[in-house]
């Protein structure tokens, strides 16, 4: 993605980060195992950001993790293309077990994991059945948004048209809107009152959104959500560094 919105470096987390989640319901335990993970990552990157949120939410923290720089093509490296041959982040190990997609790690997780830390798939048919609507919503809104990001950040000037500038700037707004009556229903979480991998996959892209200068007036239900859950343990941990003190963007000002 464009360098200043980059998720920062995240190195291991220190004695005193890892004593915070212990007493918060980490455990020695969690964390032999997690010993036992290893995460590719890249900075920029809301797919990866997923993933560090749900190691963080089932309590699996001290797990094995070394950013790449998709500025350096790193994730094109001999070390990703011998585990992940389309190069793509973020990438996983279990022990010997590989995923290479941000929603089978996310799943994997809640499955292997179900019993430790945050329930993130919940019991009720109704819960549940809106949980899985909204968390493969969330792939809208996240094609949305790079859409128009990438095209505004990444292709020259003169190579850009008005036309694609004015299709994807309408297509995005409309799904904003779209997730704005969402959250009117349910403006906690969007499954209901607890917090689940509907959230996992959508709020990263909420939040890089909100970086890129979307105008929390203009969107009140989708500023109260990213307000309400930026200060979560699992994604203030996972917070990219960068945007600390860092001014949004004005690219979705006007939005």
């Amino acid at each position: 993605m464009f360098t200043n919105l980059n998720i920062s470096k995240q190195t291991h987390r220190s004695d005193a980060n890892i004593q915070t989640s212990l007493q918060s319901g980490g455990s020695v335990h969690s964390e032999t195992m997690a010993k036992n993970m290893r995460l590719l990552w890249c900075a920029g990157s809301p797919f990866c950001w997923r993933a560090m949120i749900t190691l963080e939410e089932k309590n699996l923290t001290g797990y094995n993790q070394k950013m790449l720089s998709f500025e350096k093509m790193e994730h094109k490296s001999k070390e990703v293309m011998d585990i992940n041959p389309r190069g793509q982040m973020p990438t996983f190990k279990h022990g010997d077990l590989i995923l290479n997609e941000s929603l089978a790690i996310c799943f994997y997780l809640e499955s292997q994991f179900k019993s430790q830390g945050n329930k993130l798939i919940p019991d009720g048919a109704a819960e549940q059945a809106l949980m899985y609507q909204r968390l493969f919503e969330g792939f809208a809104l996240s094609q949305k948004m790079l859409d128009f990001t990438y095209y505004e950040g990444l292709v020259p000037e003169e190579e850009r048209h008005e036309s694609a500038k004015k299709r994807n700037k309408e297509a995005l707004i409309t799904e904003l809107k779209l997730w704005e009556g969402y959250l009117d229903k349910a403006p906690c979480c969007l499954a209901g009152k607890t917090f689940t991998l509907a959230d996992v996959t959508v709020f990263p892209s909420v939040a890089i959104i909100f970086q890129c200068g979307l105008r929390e007036e203009r969107y009140p239900k989708l500023a109260a959500y990213y307000n309400s859950l930026r200060d979560r343990p699992s994604i203030k941990a996972t917070w990219p560094l960068i945007w600390h003190g860092l001014e949004p963007q004005d690219m979705l000002k006007d939005f």
